[in-house]
């Protein structure tokens, strides 16, 4: 869970993943590249959004977090915006079920790893199908 989950710091997985069918995929290049810059977005937005709401990750007693996070903040969660954010961008140049079923299993990883509340992962898969909807 902690290796699936570092993958999706930063929206790193996907951003790499958009570049590089950008290159692979010359027909659609420019799609990928619009499907990328918008899960990039997405992913400031999400940020923006922690930043200024400012709530503290979970914290229960004798029960620490079994990762590090780069903040203390947790809504909403980057990782569930930029996963979902790609999941619905993407899904319009590949097959979007696997997309969907990797952006859910982030979304679970953070809840698992006790870093981020069920409505951080909510509002995150929410904010991110919505902004990755721009870039269809």
């Amino acid at each position: 869970m902690r290796r699936y989950s570092r993958l999706g710091e930063h929206g790193a997985v996907w951003l790499a993943g958009g570049a590089a069918a950008a290159l692979v995929d010359r027909p659609n290049r420019r799609r990928w590249l619009r499907a990328t810059a918008t899960v990039g977005a997405a992913y400031l937005v999400s940020t923006s959004i922690k930043l200024a709401v400012g709530r503290k990750r979970p914290a229960i007693e004798d029960l620490p977090h079994l990762m590090e996070t780069p903040t203390g903040l947790s809504f909403p969660s980057s990782h569930a915006t930029s996963s979902f954010a790609a999941a619905r961008a993407f899904g319009a140049l590949v097959p979007g079920a696997p997309l969907q079923v990797a952006a859910a299993a982030m979304g679970v990883s953070r809840l698992y790893l006790g870093v981020h509340y069920p409505s951080d992962v909510a509002a995150g898969a929410a904010l991110g199908t919505f902004l990755g909807s721009f870039g269809r």
